[in-house]
């Protein structure tokens, strides 16, 4: 089941920003992501806003997709007509599943947006894919078209793990895709892991990142899972039939991913990824982090032009609805304003505050000397590279009073890069009185709206949480 849009006031029906928005538009960077919903199946974790064939209903269809998101891409070429961004840098077609549109549509979409702005000389272009979504063809067509980037959800090398999320493709499919890709002349390929399924053990997940070091790709991103209310995952974890992924095992595969990848070449440079080069990492994922400017295109998709944040209505069928009345399919939107210090002081004091707040919640659950795993995340789990302010990993107090390496603190900028709001941000999940210590503003827990531009983290004990500004998995 989809997460709940956030509220904020109601866009005009013809889109329009204000005049104070467009007049830098691309000075930071601009982008544009296109959100293609539809899915073959569900899998048992994913609350994204996706839909298979019988959840779609009546009025959205795959067939008249590419043609709606042209419809929207038309009325946002009005809307910034005036101020048009310089270039587009990146794009990111995500989803869902975006290979199940035929390739011909995925390359009239990319069409109209050079159209419409104009691609820069060296954009970069990325669609992601299920590995049994692609083939050798499909992706020669792909890459034909401007497609320089792949992402393939691959998650796991085992078997049962890959059951166990409800995912379709075999094990090693996604390997072979990945292969498949380089093949068909993409600049760059990623592979997704999840790791902390129940079920897996260490050794299925160091099987699954030698995987994906010998598949010869210069991207990886690894996801804890996330358990999110309303899935089948949640579902089946209430029943009992399934236990709650551990913190301590997922900061353990966290370590593990480290080392292995950076023992392969891979240097860290974002919370969840991973990349050979510097050429390699991701600009569409880094162009959101460092504040810069893009368009959604698609239901559910979010925006930021300008200090103006926006969202789309969330169903196909409603998007559908609105384009055809030629009118937005913008649902609400925010309008940012500064605050005191948001660049400077304010964000390096939150970050001391977490760091002092994390040893001393360390020191208060260890009673040991020895190198336990706290001693071990402070060692292996080095934060490198973050912007604005990067840190050791430092052990937090966990259950049963004893230090655990799942405090993994990152200060960084938060999910709302745009807002001018430095927040930290919780790797793993720090315990409420080191948030409330830390003087963080985001340690109220929040519910409701805001789901679908949000990750929180449910653990058994209830005793951790996540930032509630750490980005999604998307974008």
């Amino acid at each position: 089941m989809p997460g709940v849009l956030p509220e904020g006031e109601p866009v005009p029906a013809d889109g329009s920003l204000p005049a104070t928005a467009t007049r830098a538009v691309g000075a930071r960077g601009f982008g544009v992501y296109v959100h293609v919903p539809f899915c073959a199946s569900r899998c048992g974790y994913c609350d994204f806003n996706t839909y298979t064939a019988d959840e779609l209903g009546g009025g959205a269809s795959r067939e008249a997709y590419a043609d709606q998101v042209l419809a929207e891409l038309a009325l946002a070429g009005r809307v910034l007509g005036d101020a048009p961004p310089p270039r587009v840098d990146t794009v990111f077609v995500g989803g869902g599943t975006p290979t199940l549109l035929p390739a011909d549509d995925l390359a009239r979409i990319l069409d109209g947006i050079d159209r419409t702005w104009g691609l820069a000389a060296d954009a970069e272009v990325t669609t992601e894919a299920n590995p049994e979504s692609v083939t050798p063809e499909s992706l020669k067509s792909l890459r034909a078209a401007g497609y320089t980037r792949i992402s393939l959800g691959m998650q796991s090398a085992a078997p049962g793990v890959l059951a166990i999320l409800d995912r379709r493709h075999r094990a090693g499919r996604a390997t072979e895709a990945a292969r498949e890709a380089r093949d068909a002349g993409f600049d760059h390929v990623n592979l997704d892991l999840i790791y902390g399924t129940p079920g897996e053990n260490a050794e299925d997940f160091a099987a699954s990142l030698a995987q994906v070091v010998s598949a010869g790709v210069d991207h990886v991103s690894a996801y804890a899972l996330i358990v999110e209310d309303g899935t089948r995952l949640a579902a089946r974890m209430r029943r009992g039939e399934l236990p709650y992924p551990s913190d301590d095992v997922a900061a353990d595969r966290y370590l593990a991913a480290e080392a292995a990848l950076g023992e392969a070449g891979f240097s860290w440079y974002e919370v969840s990824n991973w990349a050979r080069t510097p050429g390699g990492q991701c600009r569409h994922n880094l162009l959101y982090w460092t504040g810069g400017h893009w368009w959604g295109l698609g239901p559910g998709a979010h925006s930021h032009v300008g200090g103006v944040r926006w969202w789309n209505v969330k169903h196909p069928s409603a998007y559908a609805k609105r384009l055809a009345a030629a009118q937005s399919p913008g649902l609400a939107r925010e309008v940012l304003t500064p605050r005191r210090g948001a660049h400077g002081g304010r964000h390096a004091a939150v970050a001391a505050r977490l760091r002092a707040a994390a040893r001393r919640a360390g020191r208060r659950g260890s009673g040991r000397r020895g190198p336990g795993p706290g001693r071990r995340a402070a060692r292996f789990g080095r934060v490198r590279g973050r912007p604005g302010g990067a840190h050791p990993a430092r052990p937090a107090a966990g259950r049963r009073g004893r230090a655990r390496p799942a405090a993994l603190i990152l200060a960084v900028r938060c999910r709302r890069p745009a807002a001018l709001t430095p927040a930290c941000v919780v790797g793993g999940r720090l315990p409420r009185r080191a948030l409330s210590a830390a003087g963080c503003p985001d340690r109220a827990p929040r519910s409701g709206p805001g789901r679908a531009a949000t990750s929180r983290t449910r653990t058994s004990s209830g005793s951790g949480r996540a930032c509630p500004r750490w980005p999604s998995r998307r974008r």
